[in-house]
């Protein structure tokens, strides 16, 4: 562990001008972090994408963390969605971890190359996501009417399977894609709940999933240490500016540049 000494002397202040940044952004959209914070770390400053995936994890633990205690103190998360996620999440982060561990102790960059495909194809899932909620809403409604609670249980671990696998490998996908589809499946529930239970899912999913890539050494506690300094109170102005910010230009101007920034990692 990282003495407090030790943080105050390798103090980046790029990795946190960045970390404000992406705060900012995600107080102003809602859009996961990871969606943002993984591409800038791997493109813009070089980190290997190991690192940059296990680091941006135990980061989005911590602030999402935060976010469960108001959710749950304001009784806005249904632990029902939250168990159900969690069970198909879990195990298949696990799962995942095996994989990349086995991946790096056989060719480091098979690994490193698994986690920028995967983060690829994550950042333009992400980016349909957003651009085509209302359609992707429309067409999963029709063929969800009258769901009894059995078949959304069984939905609802399989969008958690998804999204363990997804996020352990790429760090990105649960805010955007898992939302869309708890809207769909859970119409009745205020939509508050499911962002709260969504959030509150993602702690225990970002915790396993950054303690395994910590196992592996790729964790730079630096460089969380960074990122968090800006993150937190960006996070705050954004989430006070959002209602001045006409979302309806933001968030298609976010999905853009995501489905840019993929589709160069997928190639």
């Amino acid at each position: 562990m990282v003495s407090v000494a030790d943080a105050l002397h390798a103090f980046n202040p790029l990795y946190s001008l960045s970390g404000f940044v992406v705060g900012s952004l995600v107080g102003l959209t809602g859009v996961g972090g990871g969606s943002l914070m993984t591409p800038i770390l791997v493109l813009i400053f070089g980190i290997a994408p190991t690192t940059a995936v296990g680091t941006d994890l135990l980061y989005a633990a911590v602030t999402k963390s935060g976010g469960t205690i108001v959710h749950a103190l304001n009784d806005t998360v249904d632990w029902r969605i939250t168990r159900r996620l969690a069970c198909g999440s879990v195990p298949m982060t696990i799962a995942s971890l095996v994989l990349l561990s086995w991946l790096g102790k056989a060719a480091g960059h098979a690994a490193n190359g698994l986690i920028t495909s995967a983060l690829g194809v994550a950042l333009l899932l992400t980016a349909l996501a957003i651009l085509f909620r209302r359609w992707i809403l429309d067409y999963i409604a029709r063929h969800t009417d009258n769901l009894t609670d059995s078949r959304a249980r069984f939905l609802t671990i399989g969008l958690g399977a998804f999204i363990g696998v997804l996020v352990s490998i790429s760090s990105v996908g649960a805010g955007a894609v898992g939302m869309t589809v708890l809207l769909a499946l859970y119409p009745r529930l205020p939509t508050v709940r499911l962002v709260g239970s969504d959030i509150a899912h993602a702690v225990p999913l970002t915790l396993v999933a950054g303690f395994g890539h910590w196992l592996m050494g790729g964790v730079d506690w630096l460089l969380l240490f960074s990122l968090l300094v800006g993150s937190l109170p960006g996070i705050w102005l954004g989430s006070h500016l959002a209602a001045r910010v006409p979302d309806h230009y933001l968030r298609p101007a976010l999905a853009t540049m995501m489905a840019a920034v993929g589709a160069k990692l997928s190639i």
